[in-house]
């Protein structure tokens, strides 16, 4: 079939969570003898990655992007007057709506398909209800991050991200309605969609949503003959990512002073694009107990010096993909509840997992003093990864999906279903 993918950043390399699920979905695609025309924004820094991707692609549209404070503002100024989410306006970008416009009237499509929420502006609906098959790929229920995020923001700012979560909550509520299949990556995702796209009101159709989880290549991601030194503690993620930042925070102040009373050599490194400048102080200030390494290109050395990865996630959706490829590499690991969310880990055998400062602590030492546990749960997570969440394995699931919903449209007395 020809697929129209409009993607929000590039998808390689894959270097973070949207990353890595959008490269498995591209391979998936190509490997299935799709014919994809890839439609994304590119920053700067990308273009010199554009060569990699044209390869598994009929053809490739980069659209320049670039951000700054100033677009931020007249963005939330605009999402004001429209009543459309921050998020989404920033992402609405002329030079993106011509060119979509101008590929669909080059060459017809069997498959619409918009990976990430902001993506779906550009897809409207056709005014005789036929057309293409439209996909929103959702990466995570959006409106629940904002959400979770604001019971932990600063009193001054929590009305404004509630707002914000109320437009995106009303605006995917919309977007699942109204497009022929979405794709959640976990069931608590497919649960919060649904209750977006149910509103305040009965929906007449349920909406279709099919759980894909996101997956990993573990052919590509092999275990490490890890080396680890003793106290060695690593933790990873994009640092412009607002969740990731705060549960870095959270660790630095309230778990590591815990961990170090018990285990004094402690310390942490911090792996990650674009750290916050509080967090870069942290290193001055504490430069024999924290590192802030930025982005590392090759983790290999790092992950093979460390003891403990932990992963402290206090607010998202979705899944974490550097818990799936930290246990692909046979990484012995400490979460949170939300981190683990949407994997189906088990809790002591595969990973830990802890909420409170003291048992998020208590965890971190009691792997630090016995590298025979971390070794039994590095082995049992390698497995898990590769028995539940190899790409090669998993993404069949979309496949099915696609065709699952073309039949469906074409047998409109049939009621819609939701996935399972």
């Amino acid at each position: 079939m020809r697929v129209l993918l409009l993607t929000q950043v590039l998808p390689f390399p894959p270097d973070a969570g949207p990353r890595v699920k959008l490269w498995s979905t591209l391979r998936h695609l190509a490997e299935f003898g799709h014919q994809v025309t890839l439609m994304s924004f590119v920053r700067h820094e990308e273009v010199r990655h554009l060569p990699v991707v044209e390869p598994l692609c009929e053809q490739v549209v980069p659209v320049g992007l670039r951000r700054s404070r100033a677009s931020d503002l007249v963005a939330w100024c605009h999402s004001h007057i429209s009543g459309r989410p921050f998020l989404v306006e920033r992402d609405d970008k002329p030079a993106m709506r011509r060119a979509v416009e101008a590929v669909r009237r080059e060459r017809d499509f069997d498959i619409l398909h918009a990976d990430q929420l902001t993506m779906t502006q550009f897809l409207a609906p056709p005014a005789d209800g036929r057309g293409p098959l439209r996909v929103f790929d959702a990466h995570n229920a959006t409106w629940t991050i904002v959400n979770r995020s604001g019971t932990r923001a600063a009193p001054l700012i929590r009305p404004l991200l509630a707002l914000e979560a109320a437009r995106l909550r009303r605006y995917e509520g919309q977007i699942v309605r109204s497009f022929d299949l979405t794709v959640a990556v976990t069931d608590h995702d497919r649960t919060d969609l649904l209750e977006a796209a149910r509103g305040h009101g009965r929906v007449s159709q349920m909406p279709r949503i099919r759980v894909v989880p996101i997956t990993v290549d573990t052919q590509d991601l092999q275990p490490l003959d890890r080396r680890p030194e003793p106290g060695a503690l690593l933790t990873l993620g994009s640092l412009h990512y607002a969740p990731n930042a705060d549960g870095i925070r959270w660790f630095l102040h309230e778990v590591l002073p815990r961990v170090r009373q018990a285990v004094p050599g402690a310390r942490l490194s911090i792996v990650g694009k674009n750290p916050p400048r509080d967090i870069r102080r942290m290193e001055q200030v504490l430069p024999d107990v924290v590192s802030v390494k930025g982005y590392v290109a090759d983790l290999t050395p790092l992950l093979q010096r460390t003891a403990v990865m932990v992963v402290p996630v206090l607010a998202g959706s979705g899944m974490r993909v550097r818990i799936l490829e930290g246990l692909a590499r046979a990484m012995p690991i400490v979460t949170t509840t939300i981190g683990l969310e949407g994997i189906d880990a088990r809790v002591g055998l595969d990973l830990l997992v802890a909420d409170s400062p003291e048992d998020f602590a208590a965890a971190v030492v009691a792997l630090l003093r016995d590298p025979e546990r971390q070794r039994r749960l590095g082995a049992a997570g390698r497995q898990l990864v590769e028995d539940r969440y190899d790409r090669r394995k998993v993404l069949g699931r979309l496949e099915e999906a696609y065709q699952e919903a073309i039949a469906a449209r074409m047998e409109p007395s049939a009621s819609s279903v939701v996935a399972r």
